[in-house]
């Protein structure tokens, strides 16, 4: 899967960091338990939703699945999932009018539904590897993926300067854990692959937990394959006294020592080695096929995060659910790549491809096996409350398909070439204006610029390289015509803040952030001036090592996204797109219907237009009016894909592209005016925050007048800001 990788000069460290990762398969049969049995398993749980009735989670999160088509012609991915698609339709409620934040990849789409706060607040607004700067000014890689209290993430490891938590709050702590409302309450929480919750890597997330000393530990280092399986990818995150994770099944302190209110006495199962005795006591682990999940060298456990496919992922949420682990959270790796046995390739299709539509279909059987096994052991929409959703949209590139009108269903589309432009900023720079200043990048189509140094924003190497990006044009193989905007928006620290892109570790702030045409990748070398264009900008050859489908950047595409809500609570809507939500609404519009409280404030707001009013708090229905028109004039203020944030992107574009070195006034005006907006939009976004979350989760009644104030302050900054962009 594209997001998952370390992109562009990174790519070759998934062979390091991930060796031994497929599944080959073997038939087996499920085990299921009795509805019974699940029921008194989960019995120490204490949800508080309104009637009592939610008795289990299941939350799935897709990598780069769409609901919108990417050819007119061709059904989108969830179409040709009809399985998933009607159960939610036909039960619940499919927001259509989702977002993710920025910078729009699996860590940051993920971690941000997680948690419920923008990145500056949970660490990881670049993913899914970053840079960092050292004291000497020169950068290195960190990695957004490892465990929830792993240090930063460096697979260099030697030399590493910075090891701030990789998960860092804007105190500068580790964020607290998603999983922490639902082991106080008592529930077990099992881990699916999801991001950062389990252990993503052997180096760094094994010490943290185990101990560099410990007998796992021994184990990478005289079987990193089978460590691999064995340790990462699947966890579960117990109540306190919980057998589940007793000592006797290799439980080890679930440490969280930042949480909010401490966390003593609560223990984790770490790995496929532990959780599946637990879990499935017969035999080894199979999809919902029979097949024994390993990997390509045979390895039994966990097959690594492409060979997530919806039959393996499902497999491990209905087990846990069937042991008695009542709260399920789960990824499901992407369809539109083919991944070989359990991603050992990684083989780019174009939307109605014939092995793209094939995946597709197994991945809607797959969903109806799972609800039909899930409907067996009594675990349905009525007792349930599942939530569907995805970690980003995403940009095919590549020729049109052949035959034209092809739809994939009927007729297979074809396409000669696919992939995106791989492209070498620093030499194009180079090449096109002489300059020669040296930057490394975070290879993206949005890619992160860290300038060697580490100098200021206003430093004139900086300001002259933000202008030639801004002028940047080349020609576009595709085309054979040169490219004049392959540069489409620009933002500095300045911008970068109001995005949500600067955290507590100012190492990681980028010294600028070029959002580019979503056709190319760019990454940068350190190489000469290019003879002619297509040396340092074309099309890859198609491989089973190839990549089409870009995210990371700001087009609608990208931005795009999908949430599902089926269960108690949830009212039948089927589609819906005229309300506006992106992923921090997902982490407290499901602690409203449980009745859970964060220790912490949430970015997000309760999304209440799918809910029935006996549902939810009756503090947040006491004004609702109020309520709503006060929560969507925030979310256009504070969400990275808001209309403030957005305009504020704009007047950076055209900062960051003016003046010269004798004049650099309107760069000067134009940040101050961004600076002075955020600073204002932060203060109302705190206010309104503190409204939202007092009536969701405190019983406090929304303050009518207060709130209609701050609703009226909020959209006259939208406007004051828009206004800037239209210059």
């Amino acid at each position: 899967m594209q997001s998952r990788r370390f992109p562009g000069i990174q790519r070759a460290l998934v062979v390091v960091l991930a060796a031994g990762l497929a599944a080959s398969v073997l038939v087996g049969t499920p085990a299921l338990r009795s509805a019974s049995a699940v029921r008194a398993a989960a019995s120490s749980c204490q949800l508080d939703s309104a009637k009592g009735d939610i008795k289990h989670v299941i939350y799935i999160q897709f990598d780069n699945t769409h609901f919108r088509r990417d050819n007119p012609n061709v059904p989108s991915d969830l179409e040709q999932m009809p399985n998933l698609l009607n159960f939610i339709r036909n039960n619940g409620t499919l927001l259509t009018n989702d977002h993710t934040v920025l910078i729009s990849h699996t860590a940051t789409g993920i971690l941000s539904s997680l948690t419920g706060v923008y990145p500056d607040r949970m660490g990881q607004p670049v993913s899914n590897s970053f840079r960092y700067f050292t004291p000497s000014g020169s950068s290195r890689t960190g990695v957004s993926f490892a465990y929830w209290t792993s240090p930063l993430f460096d697979p260099a490891g030697a030399g590493q300067t910075d090891f701030t938590p990789t998960m860092i709050n804007e105190n500068g702590a580790i964020a607290p854990a998603p999983w922490v409302p639902f082991t106080r309450a008592g529930c077990d929480v099992g881990a699916v692959a999801t991001a950062n919750t389990i252990l993503e890597n052997t180096a760094i997330d094994i010490p943290t937990v185990f101990g560099a000393s410990s007998p796992e530990a021994a184990e990478v280092a005289s079987d990193p394959g089978q460590a691999f399986a064995d340790f990462v990818g699947i966890g579960v995150h117990c109540g306190q006294d919980s057998a589940i994770c007793a000592t006797a099944n290799h439980g080890r302190p679930d440490l969280l020592p930042d949480e909010p209110g401490h966390y003593d006495g609560f223990n984790g199962l770490f790995g496929a080695k532990y959780v599946n005795p637990v879990i499935k006591p017969g035999g080894p682990m199979t999809d919902l096929d029979g097949n024994v999940i390993k990997d390509a060298a045979n390895h039994i456990g966990f097959p690594g995060f492409d060979g997530m496919e919806a039959g393996v992922s499902l497999a491990w949420t209905a087990q846990m659910q069937e042991a008695g682990i009542p709260i399920t959270y789960a990824y499901i790796s992407d369809a539109h790549d083919g991944h070989g046995t359990a991603g050992n390739i990684h083989f780019a299709y174009g939307p109605g491809e014939s092995g793209y539509v094939q995946q597709l279909h197994d991945y809607d059987q797959a969903f109806g096996k799972f609800f039909n096994r899930l409907a067996g052991d009594g675990i349905n929409k009525s007792n349930t409350l599942f939530v569907f959703t995805v970690d980003e949209g995403d940009h095919f590139v590549g020729d049109a398909p052949t035959p034209a009108g092809c739809d994939g269903v009927t007729t297979a589309c074809n396409y000669n070439r696919v992939g995106e432009i791989n492209a070498d900023l620093r030499r194009m720079i180079r090449t096109q204006f002489g300059d020669t200043t040296a930057f490394s990048v975070h290879s993206d189509d949005a890619p992160t610029v860290y300038v060697n140094g580490n100098p200021a924003p206003t430093d004139a190497l900086v300001r002259k390289l933000e202008r030639e990006s801004a002028g940047l044009s080349w020609t576009n193989p595709y085309t054979g015509a040169v490219q004049t905007n392959v540069t489409q928006a620009l933002a500095d620290p300045v911008t970068e803040k109001t995005l949500h892109m600067v955290t507590a570790d100012p190492n990681r702030t980028p010294t600028f952030t070029l959002f580019a045409d979503p056709d190319w990748f760019l990454f940068a070398t350190g190489g000469p001036a290019c003879a002619a264009p297509a040396d340092c900008a074309s099309i890859p050859a198609r491989t089973n090592q190839s990549f089409a489908w870009n995210h990371g950047d700001i087009q609608d595409e990208i931005a795009s996204t999908w949430v599902g809500y089926v269960g108690p609570g949830v009212r039948r809507m089927g589609e819906v797109d005229s309300v506006w939500t992106d992923h921090t609404d997902v982490r407290p519009t499901m602690l409203a219907l449980l009745g859970l409280v964060d220790d912490y404030v949430h970015d997000g707001r309760v999304v209440v237009e799918p809910l029935y009013a006996w549902a939810v708090p009756q503090s947040l229905l006491a004004h609702r009016e109020t309520w709503l028109r006060l929560a969507r004039a925030y979310k256009q203020l504070n969400g990275t894909y808001g209309s403030f944030s957005m305009a504020a992107l704009a007047v950076s574009t055209r900062a960051l592209a003016s003046g010269s070195a004798a004049d650099d006034g309107t760069y000067t005006f134009l940040e101050g005016q961004i600076a002075s907006w955020t600073l204002e939009r932060n203060t109302l976004a705190t206010a309104i925050k503190a409204q939202l979350e007092e009536s969701a989760f405190y019983g406090q009644a929304l303050d009518e007048q207060l709130a209609k104030s701050l609703t009226d302050q909020a959209n006259q900054l939208i406007d004051k800001a828009v206004a800037g962009a239209a210059g």
